[in-house]
């Protein structure tokens, strides 16, 4: 049988990578792929399985290519990693397939260098190309002709992962969102209709995280309340795993803005202790939504702060994802950007400016009016040409948005305005719970202040700008003044660090050291 090993290439310096912010956390990476470990548990007994994520480890190429079959993956971010690793791979003989998000947005990129080319989902057609393999007569391209359904997924196999080396595990519930936003390739990939596991799937699942030693977990779905009445008996379900166990997980998630308008859901969330969640907020400009068919944003139930609040207020942070460069943008939209995120009271915010992924509507309008412009990307940050701003003016204002936002006052203020004059919950699940099991709360929060303090010690050591050192230091002794708690004081420290990262990335493009970083290109 096969000897197989799967690739996750390491990451170029990003917003979600965490570079900057790692060391001071204790971990290598912010959280492993998700499709290694399921494709691990996909492959068929006998055949032998090695895990490989490079940015937590050194790849051996030549073991690589010792290798029956070796398996590449990668997003756009990861593109000419990609590149750059199947030609090493090729030229030592190796057999490589390729797969994942950018293969399947983008698989003319591979033709003619790999073997074989996964497109979209893989359930089916993995195990199928290794049965056709051993039989010696596999094709070189495998599309699923139906979407995955989702409660015959097995339950991934994060043994073979170094987990101790990853800041959070991750799971996934469901696939597809019902939402029709131009730019995004999540539809593409997965399809509107979303598509779920069941709770014992997902159980089993956190069962298996918790076995490696994970104490946070990030729910990976794009948009968790996709379909809002199917999630629910799922939520309820994990709410009584966390409190059979004590709460040992603290969960993070996606979900878009019209949760604001759903408070049986948002408290069913609370209770399963997601703390955190990612919303794709986009932009001030209403006009901009509605252009990018972000209509969920525009409804008439608020404005886009006060829906942010009643997430925040029901007992969940809110991480915003915005776009700058639609058609609608002028010159006014970077202030406007700024002023959004400080009244939403947002702390971390990605920031990108709009790029066109091959196969998304956008891309498809953007060819159409003959906008691409592939040669310039890495000048100017992405392939789109925008409506009514220069390109040079959008990468400015991109890089002074993204600099004024990481500012260490301005984000020390949001961090202070959300923690101490909104007193923000967090773990307001799990706090409930532990008010009634005082055991269990000090062995949940023994652990959480020895971390905070050896982390602590470590961003007293990484972070050699002493101006900025002394304001972490005063920010922190702040908060857990105001709220001498373990968990404030973890999360000083992680929003410390989190600054850190996004300060570093956003002052080394003002001074021109790097390249334009843009998270949606």
């Amino acid at each position: 049988m096969a000897d197989i090993v799967l690739i996750n290439p390491r990451f170029e310096v990003s917003y979600w990578g965490l570079e900057h912010a790692l060391p001071i956390l204790g971990r290598r990476a912010n959280m492993p792929v998700a499709s290694l470990p399921l494709l691990a548990a996909l492959t068929p007994g006998g055949h032998s399985v090695a895990l490989l994520d490079e940015n937590v480890e050194a790849i051996d190429l030549d073991r690589c290519a010792r290798a029956d079959i070796v398996g590449l993956t990668g997003m756009v971010v990861q593109r000419e990693r990609m590149q750059q690793l199947l030609a090493e791979l090729k030229k030592r003989g190796a057999f490589v397939v390729v797969g994942g998000p950018w293969a399947t947005v983008k698989e003319e990129d591979f033709e003619g260098k790999a073997d074989v080319i996964f497109v979209g989902e893989a359930e089916e057609t993995w195990p199928r190309f290794l049965r056709e393999w051993a039989d010696g007569r596999h094709g070189d391209r495998y599309e699923q002709a139906d979407r995955t359904d989702m409660t015959t997924v097995p339950t991934p196999r994060f043994d073979l992962l170094a987990m101790r080396h990853y800041l959070f595990g991750n799971i996934q519930i469901s696939r597809g969102c019902p939402f029709q936003c131009e730019f995004c390739d999540i539809i593409v990939t997965f399809g509107r209709k979303p598509r779920l596991k069941t709770s014992a799937q997902v159980l089993a699942e956190l069962d298996a995280l918790r076995a490696q030693g994970v104490r946070g977990c990030f729910i990976v779905d794009d948009n968790l309340i996709g379909n809002k009445r199917a999630i629910r008996p799922v939520l309820r379900d994990i709410v009584a795993w966390q409190e059979r166990h004590g709460y040992p997980l603290t969960l993070f998630t996606e979900a878009s803005l019209d949760l604001a308008e759903e408070p049986e859901l948002m408290a069913l969330m609370v209770e399963a202790n997601i703390v955190n969640v990612f919303v794709g907020i986009e932009s001030p400009n209403e006009e901009s939504l509605r252009e990018t068919k972000k209509y969920q944003n525009v409804r008439p139930a608020g404005t886009l702060a006060e829906r942010i609040r009643r997430i925040q207020d029901a007992g969940m942070e809110v991480m915003g994802g915005m776009i700058l460069g639609f058609d609608h943008d002028d010159e006014t939209v970077f202030d406007l950007q700024v002023e959004l995120v400080r009244e939403a009271r947002i702390i971390n915010v990605m920031l990108g400016m709009l790029s066109a992924i091959p196969k998304t509507p956008l891309h498809d309008r953007m060819a159409a009016e003959g906008r691409l412009d592939l040669e310039n990307e890495a000048a100017f940050g992405t392939n789109i040409v925008p409506l009514r701003l220069g390109r040079e003016q959008l990468r400015e204002g991109f890089i002074r948005v993204l600099a004024e936002l990481n500012e260490p006052t301005a984000y020390f203020d949001r961090l202070e305005s959300l923690y101490l004059d909104g007193r923000m919950d967090f773990s307001r699940g799990a706090n409930r719970h532990w008010r009634r099991h005082p055991i269990q709360r000090m062995r949940a929060k023994g652990p959480l202040l020895l971390m905070a303090l050896v982390m602590l010690a470590r961003l007293c050591l990484t972070v050699r700008d002493r101006p900025l050192r002394r304001e972490y230091l005063r920010r922190i002794g702040r908060l857990v003044r105001a709220r001498p708690d373990s968990s404030i004081l973890w999360i000083a420290v992680v929003k410390a660090a989190l600054q850190h990262h996004a300060h570093r990335m956003a002052r080394s493009m003002v001074e021109g050291r790097t390249a334009v970083i843009n998270t949606y290109s």
